[in-house]
This record gives structure tokens, C-alpha cells and sequence, in this order.
């Protein structure tokens, strides 16, 4: 798969207990980039972060979240990201969305 060197990084943020028809939300986006072709997902989880709502999430033994905040980063061309945004428009409810622009440097086997 060619992504163009000078490609987009899309940023999702949610919450690590949102969820999208009962399963985790940030699965379910992971799997509909793969379904949609996109270059490559990748999920992270934050130990420590708050939202707009400034509510802190931790790992912190003391204060064990359950919601801890969870990053989906996908690198691919501006026209795969553009025609994906639509679909991120009904799933994400509650969460935060960056695009940026990206120079892509691939290494393969």
C-alpha cells in the first residue's frame, strides 16, 4: 500500500469506557479503518488526562480509573482521511478530533 509522502495524521481522543453498539469505541474504529482500507491504526492508551469536562483520568493506583484516555492515530492520504471523517461524525460523541498534515518515510522488508 503507497501512501503519498505527504499524507494526513488523524488524531481520535476519547474515553477509554466509550463505547459504539455496545463495544468499545475505540475498537470499533481500529476495525473500520482496516474495513475502509486506511494505510494503518494504531490505539493507545494515556496513563493520565482530562478532557473538556476537566475531569482527571489516572492510573494511579489510588485513584484506579476506568476510563483512562485513549489516542487512535492513522496515517494515510487526504482523500482516505476526508471520505473516513463521516463515518468518525457519527460514532464519536463525546471526544476530540485533530488532522494534521504528515511526511510519510515508509520502510518495509
Amino acid at each position: 500500500m503507497k501512501i503519498p509522502a505527504d499524507g494526513k495524521l488523524l488524531r481520535i481522543f476519547v474515553g477509554e469506557a466509550d463505547k459504539w453498539n455496545g463495544k468499545p469505541l475505540y475498537e470499533e474504529i481500529v476495525l473500520l479503518a482496516k474495513k475502509e482500507g486506511l494505510a494503518g491504526a494504531t490505539a493507545l492508551k494515556g496513563f493520565m488526562g482530562f478532557g473538556c469536562k476537566s475531569h482527571m483520568h489516572t492510573a494511579n493506583l489510588l485513584r484506579l480509573s476506568e476510563d483512562l484516555p485513549i489516542i487512535i492515530e492513522i496515517v494515510d492520504s487526504e482523500d482516505k482521511i476526508n471520505r473516513f471523517i463521516p463515518q468518525l461524525d457519527k460514532m464519536v460523541k463525546e471526544g476530540l478530533i485533530t488532522l494534521e498534515k504528515a511526511n510519510v518515510i515508509m520502510y518495509r522488508a
